[in-house]
């Protein structure tokens, strides 16, 4: 058996390349069926969380001939930040990475993105903002990931009609694409499952950006939980890694998402050009109410919204969709 090797999108900017996955121990388990039904996506769901890590494992990355060495941390994961050449490609670009088994090279591909010269640049959570989740209710929201598979799982009315319109944003060549990050508390062990889920619904292209991994049973009964600071930072990273672009923030009320984008704009006061937050429950929360008030004060456009539609005619009265 050999070690699995997992890469995720990675991102660059105008002097530097990011590029992340993890190394795994070999193992028997079959890779994680998005077809199967009921108890058999449980149990493909719970081997996702009961994965072992490979720590401190050689890793190359194969970039403008040359090859880069690193080892994976702890917990497995590898994270390559190196200096990016000047060049001119722009868009999704491929990249390569390997790791050697028993004097074998075993490589994998995939791609990251270096914005087009443009002006804005799109974050959104996951669960509860485009998939719908449950998450103001952990047993419900651990019920429909262990027994309803990918092809059950669903997407709010009109939100992608609403993040495809943003894609093309204020580009005249539709051809290009405005960047897209999805930022979300859980884990990549949920990346595979996150990426064929947005695929599938033909969510624009995205760089994930999750949580660390976990590992055990007793983990995966947290799944998506506990702290949030790591996606304050996370936001905040991406801001100052691509400061000249202006950006637009989308999340719900059922956590903190909110909370997050306030503190976001009052460190960057003239980035952040709108906040939608999507209503979960039956009524506005009071809280999420002032909050969003409060950036209004700081020239942020502000959405609360409980169906995309609304968010699509927001969108429009401010110009930045047609």
């Amino acid at each position: 058996m050999k070690p699995i090797l997992k890469l995720y999108r990675g991102y660059a900017n105008e002097q530097e390349l990011i590029v992340m996955g993890h190394v795994f121990k070999p193992t028997t388990t079959e890779e994680y069926n998005f077809q199967k039904k009921k108890f058999k996506n449980a149990r493909s769901i719970i081997r996702l969380f009961r994965i072992k890590t490979q720590s401190n494992a050689d890793v190359y990355l194969n970039h403008c001939n040359t090859k880069i060495h690193t080892k994976t941390l702890k917990d497995g994961y590898f994270k390559f930040c190196v200096p990016l050449d000047q060049n001119n490609a722009y868009g999704w670009i491929d990249y390569e990475v390997s790791i050697i088994y028993n004097n074998e090279v075993i490589s994998t591909t995939e791609s990251y993105i270096r914005p087009h010269k443009g002006n804005l640049g799109i974050i959104s959570d996951i669960d509860d903002t485009f998939l719908i989740s449950h998450t103001k209710s952990p047993l419900k929201k651990l019920y429909i990931l262990l027994f309803k598979n990918i092809d059950k799982r669903k997407v709010y009315t009109d939100v992608v009609t609403h993040y495809q319109a943003l894609s093309t944003a204020k580009r005249d060549n539709k051809d290009e694409f405005n960047v897209f990050f999805y930022v979300s508390s859980s884990e990549w062990n949920l990346y595979y499952f996150i990426k064929k889920f947005t695929q599938i619904h033909n969510l624009p292209k995205a760089v994930l950006l999750l949580k660390d991994i976990k590992t055990s049973l007793k983990d995966f009964l947290w799944t998506g939980r506990g702290d949030h600071n790591h996606k304050f930072e996370k936001v905040k990273h991406l801001l100052e890694f691509y400061p000249n672009l202006q950006y637009i923030l989308l999340g719900d009320d059922s956590q903190q998402d909110a909370f997050l984008y306030e503190a976001i704009c009052k460190i960057f006061p003239v980035t952040v050009k709108a906040v939608y937050i999507r209503q979960t429950g039956s009524v506005k929360k009071e809280k999420v109410i002032t909050v969003l008030k409060n950036l209004e004060t700081l020239d942020v456009s502000v959405c609360y919204f409980k169906d995309s539609s609304e968010a699509i005619a927001h969108s429009k009265a401010i110009g930045i969709i047609e």
